[in-house]
């Protein structure tokens, strides 16, 4: 039996019963008591029972899946019925929202809509796509069907694939993407990544560096707004943008050579004096770079100021690293806000919010001065 079987034979015993115990469910499934045990913590995480020592009830006032509150949802999505009035702060709703990750980057969107929802009175249950277009639709369907009056979606697939969240029949809004020709009434909530690149650049050309490189990950959505506003702040800093190298990363699995070529033409030119400052896209990348300037005897910031995107380890760097930081908390507790004030007056004006990030200083460019020239 797979695990969403086992989840559904558990919330059907809840809804036939009100509570089970895990040993002896687990026994007429077949299977152990601790994969019982896990699927129980994997369902309380999502909102949809409680725990109890030994087992697990029916959370109170939860809904049948697959039927919101004053309306039904048909097999594709579809709301038939008459909505219910929705209150001001979205008390009693339920939301979900799907992310693609709970590790990097997304944890503390997660915590900002938990926050905002426990505030408003929201339930929130999380699903994760695992960066696949095909589970990321399951997931969404499986929202559904636990009866959600509305979706938080961060899509991983291209933004020209992105429309399907049109036909879910329950209001949506895309959390740190930009909707795609495909979605042109989306709602959504986003990080300014263009504005973030552009105040990394500015800092360094305050501290005199001249030659500003870009190192980016090819597979990350947010590349070509935080490449944008790089090159924005050189114009603006009347910099040019073909006197330091800006290089792609291969996505991680590809194999060390796609990745390890970029980082040692960066390393080279520091060596050579053509590269004094950097602008590198994500954490993880900026650390490597640091290790390869140390391999080489070049140090940060006085042979290479760096600035690293994203904010999520850059601080425990042997020299620990400024970066851009996201306003990840913001972004989800405004996503939250934001769809709960779809669903409380529908006929609102509809929103895209982009929020400032925060540049963050540290020793990787603290106390920077103009490097040596070139030569």
């Amino acid at each position: 039996m797979h695990a969403e079987e086992r989840h559904q034979a558990i919330l059907r015993r809840l809804r036939e019963r009100g509570s089970l115990r895990v040993t002896e469910f687990a026994e007429e499934l077949g299977v152990s008591s601790v994969t019982v045990r896990r699927d129980v913590e994997a369902l309380a995480e999502r909102g949809l029972l409680d725990r109890v020592h030994g087992g697990a009830v029916q959370r109170h006032g939860s809904r049948e899946p697959g039927a919101a509150a004053g309306a039904g949802v048909g097999t594709r999505g579809t709301l038939v019925g008459s909505p219910r009035a929705v209150p001001a702060d979205g008390a009693g709703l339920t939301f979900g929202l799907i992310v693609p990750a709970a590790d990097y980057y997304y944890p503390d969107v997660i915590k900002g809509a938990r926050a905002a929802a426990a505030a408003r009175g929201i339930r929130l249950l999380l699903a994760i796509s695992q960066y696949s277009p095909a589970e990321e639709q399951t997931q969404a369907a499986q929202l559904l069907d636990d009866g959600v009056d509305g979706l938080l979606i961060t899509p991983c697939g291209p933004a020209a694939d992105q429309g399907w969240p049109a036909g879910l029949g329950v209001p949506y809004l895309l959390v740190e993407r930009r909707p795609g020709p495909g979605l042109a009434d989306a709602e959504s909530v986003v990080t300014d990544h263009a504005a973030g690149a552009l105040a990394a650049v500015r800092h360094l050309a305050g501290l005199g560096r001249r030659r500003i490189g870009l190192l980016l990950r090819e597979d990350s959505p947010h590349t070509p707004l935080v490449e944008e506003g790089y090159l924005a702040g050189l114009t603006a800093a009347g910099l040019d943008p073909e006197a330091a190298p800006r290089l792609r990363l291969a996505p991680p699995g590809t194999g060390p050579a796609g990745r390890a070529a970029p980082i040692e033409r960066f390393t080279d030119a520091v060596a050579a004096g053509t590269l004094d400052g950097a602008l590198v896209h994500n954490d993880h990348d900026a650390i490597v770079l640091l290790q390869r300037l140390r391999a080489r005897g070049l140090s940060a910031p006085d042979d290479l100021a760096i600035v690293a995107y994203d904010d999520e380890v850059a601080a425990l760097a042997d020299i620990p690293l400024t970066a851009v930081a996201p306003p990840k908390l913001a972004v989800g507790a405004s996503a939250v806000g934001l769809l709960a004030d779809r669903l409380a007056d529908p006929g609102r004006p509809r929103h895209r919010l982009a929020i400032l990030p925060e540049l963050r200083v540290r020793e990787s460019s603290m106390g920077a001065t103009a490097s040596r020239p070139p030569g």
